[in-house]
C-alpha cells in the first residue's frame, strides 16, 4: 500500500480557517478529483463535515473519529491504523485532512501532492506539517501563473519519500 498526502499549502504551511480551505483553485480541484476519483480517502470528522455535500463520489471515503460514528456515506474508525488494517495492500491510500491527520500520517507516507500557493494568507488556524526536504524527492513540478480564475502563482509539486541510507 502507498500512502499518500494531498494538500494544497501556502508559503507558511497554512491550509484552513475556521474548517474551510483558504484556497478556491479550480485546478487544484480538478487535480484532487483527477488524483483521488476510484481510491480511499481518509480523513478527519471536521474535514468531512467541511466537505459541501458530505462523501465524495466514486471514492471509498474514511472518516477517523473517536466520538462520532454517523458519516453517511462512509466507512468510520477510530484511528489511522485501524483505518489501514481495512485497505488493501495495492492501493494508493490518500490522507485529505485536517491538521491532526496530517501529523499522525506524514511519517508512514510514501508521496506529497502538494499545491505550494505562492501567499500567506492573514488568517489561518490550520497547517500542513513541516517536512524535512532532504527526506523527499522532488519528482513533478508544473507551474501555474495566476489568471482570471486563480489569484495567486501556484505550483503543483509530487514528492516521493527518498531511499533510506
Amino acid at each position: 500500500m502507498k500512502i499518500a498526502l494531498i494538500a494544497a499549502i501556502a508559503k507558511n504551511n497554512a491550509i484552513g480557517n475556521d474548517n474551510k480551505l483558504i484556497y478556491w483553485l479550480p485546478d487544484d480541484l480538478k487535480r484532487f478529483k483527477a488524483l483521488t476519483t476510484g481510491h480511499t480517502i481518509i480523513m478527519g470528522s471536521n474535514t468531512f463535515r467541511s466537505l459541501p455535500n458530505g462523501a465524495l463520489p466514486k471514492r471509498r471515503n474514511i472518516v477517523l473519529s473517536r466520538k462520532e460514528s454517523e458519516f453517511p456515506g462512509a466507512e468510520h474508525y477510530n484511528s489511522l491504523e485501524e483505518a489501514l488494517v481495512h485497505c488493501s495492500e495495492e492501493e494508493i491510500v490518500f490522507i485529505i485532512g485536517g491538521e491532526m491527520l496530517y501529523r499522525t500520517a506524514i511519517a508512514q507516507s510514501d508521496i506529497l501532492y502538494l499545491t505550494e500557493i505562492d501567499d500567506t494568507p492573514s488568517a489561518a488556524d490550520a497547517f500542513f506539517p513541516d517536512f524535512t526536504k532532504e527526506e523527499w524527492i522532488v519528482t513533478e513540478t508544473e507551474v501555474h501563473s495566476k489568471d482570471e480564475k486563480h489569484h495567486f502563482n501556484y505550483s503543483f509539486v509530487t514528492y516521493e519519500k527518498a531511499p533510506q541510507r
